[in-house]
């Protein structure tokens, strides 16, 4: 590592490298001639208060120092190699399988959804003709969640794993570098595609496998170990190493998991609804009225309140964005958003959810564990219903939802199946509709014109994280009770974004290895 340096420019000064340099050098005291080589190395805004800055992190390299290059992946032939199974094709499971080969283990990836680009008829069919495939669709497929809804790259879990890694496989596999460089790095639903494809070829070329339309129908287990798993109700596969990386949404394999007396736990979760605003209302409130700043990208916003004993917070946030159509089965309804690569769609929208603890609920039972996945089966429901049982959805405007007015009209929304007028205090749950609008009016203080009539909710927002846990033991990451079953990322309860889940990924790999080079001691 080299010198580290701080400084801040304007926004307009950000591609000058000339000018960011002599600062950099000047702070430290240094002249050109005493350097080898610079970058860099982290990028923010701070919009807190006017000027605008761009707080830049340069990392400088004084002469006879060298710039390290060590190659981001390093594969192996593991066409004849140990195999393990990875359930599931998000990140979480690509990881995991990129992982493998780099440690000389052959991966078998089953995937229930299409391969990334078979997947774009199924989401055209939910959001043009409103017809849900519960095995394709914005949640299961090739690349999982993240793929067409964001790709967003930023995650707090510094202590879960290497997130530099995780990102340098990004930038291996086609990502643009500025997600090493950028505080919030975000790929884009366009981009994304090309590159969880070029990872699956490097599976596939250096001797793993992926087999998609792949669904784990049941596990057959031998004195507490994983023996075999069964995939489409029809053949059985042999494998003593098994990764479960099937994602929030999977809730057959609870089910599945459940049936077979494998412990799974209620978890918190947190739900709400998904609101829209004109992405230049959110830029005139973060930049302080400076809207036609061709240097600064659309502005994002972060929020959080406790109201009533519990947290109420924005999550994934979405400038330039689209709210998009998230059910996994027929009779729910389901909102998520996602951004182009350039956020240059005129609207912002952000889940504005209730975080929620198993014992809130008023369905709560202690040794339920699916008394959070009920719940969120219920509110998913009723919106549904409350939308005319199409995928459309039920929207009320910010103001008239806390003034319990029905709302006459809509601005345009970009959620293309389109909504229907709704009072949201009588369709989701007092528990949520109360606290939701008290945090809509303390955020209004926050940010000045963010509690407005022009912005629509949007219900519901139930797919944050998953409300069930798969309980691992937190040192061989392998079940508590079943040896070789190794839950994985988010939907055993262990990431809570793409990141996360592809770190915890690399994890459980690197705990197989630890496990097979224990034995061979």
């Amino acid at each position: 590592m080299g010198r580290l340096v701080q400084i801040a420019i304007l926004p307009r000064q950000q591609e000058d490298l000339d000018y960011i340099l002599e600062l950099a050098l000047e702070k430290e005291k240094l002249r050109r001639d005493g350097i080898s080589d610079w970058r860099i190395r982290k990028r923010s805004i701070d919009a807190r208060r006017k000027p605008i800055k761009i707080n830049l992190q340069i990392e400088i390299w004084l002469k006879g120092e060298k710039r390290e290059t060590i190659p981001p992946f390093v594969p192996q032939d593991v066409s004849k190699a140990k195999e393990i199974a990875i359930i599931g094709a998000g990140p979480a499971g690509l990881y995991a399988a990129l992982r493998a080969i780099e440690a000389g283990l052959k991966p078998i990836v089953f995937e229930r959804g299409k391969d990334v680009r078979e997947r774009r008829r199924d989401l055209a069919a939910i959001n043009k003709d409103q017809i849900v495939n519960p095995e394709s669709n914005y949640c299961f497929g090739e690349g999982g969640a993240g793929t067409y809804s964001d790709g967003k790259l930023y995650t707090r879990s510094k202590k879960r794993g290497n997130v530099l890694k995780a990102l340098e496989w990004f930038v291996h596999f086609g990502a643009d570098e500025d997600i090493l460089v950028d505080a919030h790095p975000h790929i884009g639903t366009n981009k994304l595609p090309k590159i969880i494809t070029a990872m699956r070829e490097a599976i596939i070329e250096n001797g793993g496998e992926v087999h998609f339309n792949s669904k784990l129908t049941d596990l057959k287990l031998k004195a507490n170990a994983i023996e075999a798993i069964q995939i489409n109700n029809e053949k059985w596969f042999e494998f003593e190493n098994v990764i479960l990386a099937t994602g929030h949404s999977a809730r057959d394999i609870f089910y599945l998991l459940h049936n077979k007396n494998i412990k799974i736990e209620a978890k918190p979760f947190a739900i709400g609804v998904r609101v829209e605003h004109q992405q230049e209302l959110i830029d005139y409130i973060q930049y302080h009225g400076e809207v036609d700043n061709p240097f600064l990208p659309p502005a994002s916003y972060a929020l959080v309140e406790q109201v009533d004993g519990l947290g109420v917070y924005s999550f994934c946030m979405c400038p330039g964005g689209i709210i998009a159509p998230c059910a996994t089965e027929q009779e729910e309804v389901v909102t998520n958003g996602w951004s182009p690569s350039k956020r240059n769609n005129p609207y912002a929208n952000s889940g504005i959810v209730v975080s929620v603890e198993p014992k809130d609920l008023p369905n709560y039972k202690k040794d339920d564990p699916f008394v959070c996945l009920n719940f969120q089966k219920e509110v998913e429901k009723r919106c549904w219903e409350a939308g005319g049982k199409t995928q459309r959805v039920p929207a009320q405007r910010m103001i008239d939802f806390v003034e319990g007015k029905l709302s006459e009209d809509f601005p345009k929304t970009s959620y293309q199946p389109g909504i229907v007028s709704a009072d949201l205090n009588e369709v989701l749950p007092a528990l949520l509709s109360k606290r939701l609008k008290k945090a809509f009016v303390a955020f209004g203080k926050k940010m000045k014109g963010y509690y407005t009539n022009q912005a629509v909710l949007h219900a519901p927002e139930s797919r944050t994280s998953s409300p069930i846990a798969i309980p691992r033991n937190s040192e061989t990451l392998e079940h508590i009770e079943i040896k070789g079953l190794y839950p994985c990322g988010e939907g055993a309860g262990y990431a809570g974004g793409i990141i996360s889940a592809a770190i915890d990924g690399i994890n459980c790999v690197d705990a197989i290895v630890l496990k097979l080079e224990t034995r061979k001691l």
